[in-house]
């Protein structure tokens, strides 16, 4: 895991994975919440980020009005260009997980409830794919699910979230 401490340096880890972690003191002292990628090859790291931000969020590790790092602190911590941070911060705020709150900056909001779209878009887009993925390297529907039943459980959070 690589440990971004604010305006400072990276600790590089066994298994590739980023990390925000407790910033170490520097000018401005702020506490961040542990918020994990890997950087693979093939995916914009703007899509990586937001992915690893919204499962932090359902995940629990954010909490509803917690501080989020402001676009030159994620942009230091996750060694990213600083216009990435700016449109993955917008990007979150846009689908709900980030809000603006004048005088205080970008907090975590409550955790949005899924929009028609968005179900739709997961039931008939990244399900099909991973079927598709999964018939091609000759896995059986019951390696499909477990894997699934433990991803959902090592995410943790809330069962139900962003039901109605």
């Amino acid at each position: 895991m690589i440990s971004g401490i604010a305006g400072g340096d990276s600790i590089p880890s066994h298994n590739g994975d980023l990390c925000l972690d407790k910033c170490a003191p520097s000018r401005h002292s702020t506490d961040v919440t542990v918020f994990r990628f890997e950087l693979r090859p093939g995916q914009s790291i703007f899509d990586q980020v937001v992915f690893a931000a919204k499962k932090a969020f359902i995940g629990g590790q954010f909490q509803a009005g917690q501080a989020f790092p402001s676009v030159r602190a994620l942009a230091a911590d996750l060694k990213i260009h600083p216009n990435t941070a700016h449109k993955v911060i917008q990007h979150l705020i846009q689908e709900r997980f980030l809000e603006v709150r004048p005088g205080i900056g970008t907090v975590v909001a409550d955790l949005p409830v899924a929009r028609a779209g968005d179900r739709k878009k997961l039931l008939q887009g990244e399900v099909v794919e991973l079927v598709v993925e999964a018939k091609r390297v000759g896995l059986e529907l019951e390696d499909v699910v477990a894997a699934i039943e433990s991803q959902w459980s090592k995410i943790g959070g809330p069962s139900e979230v962003g039901r109605k």
